[in-house]
């Protein structure tokens, strides 16, 4: 009886101590999974910036006039051009 409980307690301390070093790879392989993703988080943040910068060039007021008077040949009305409908 003694040596049939002595074996089980070893057998239950060499599967805890397998457990232990189970987890223990698992938390390093999860470990650096999260460093990755983390860099990968960051390098979409810079690019996400970079893209909001774009388009906020892209939008800006002189642009778009720019982009009208060359592509359409739009001019800026004089006043003579300007017809003033009064109710």
């Amino acid at each position: 009886m003694t040596r049939a409980l002595a074996l089980a307690l070893l057998l239950a301390v060499i599967a805890s101590a397998l457990a232990v070093v189970y987890m223990r790879q698992q938390s390093r392989l999860e470990f650096g999974e999260l460093t990755r993703v983390g860099i990968e988080r960051d390098e979409l943040n810079i690019e996400f910036g970079r893209l909001q910068l774009e388009q906020a060039t892209w939008a800006e007021n002189n642009r778009i006039e720019q982009i009208a008077r060359g592509a359409f040949g739009l001019v800026t009305p004089t006043p003579a051009d300007s017809v003033v409908i009064r109710r």
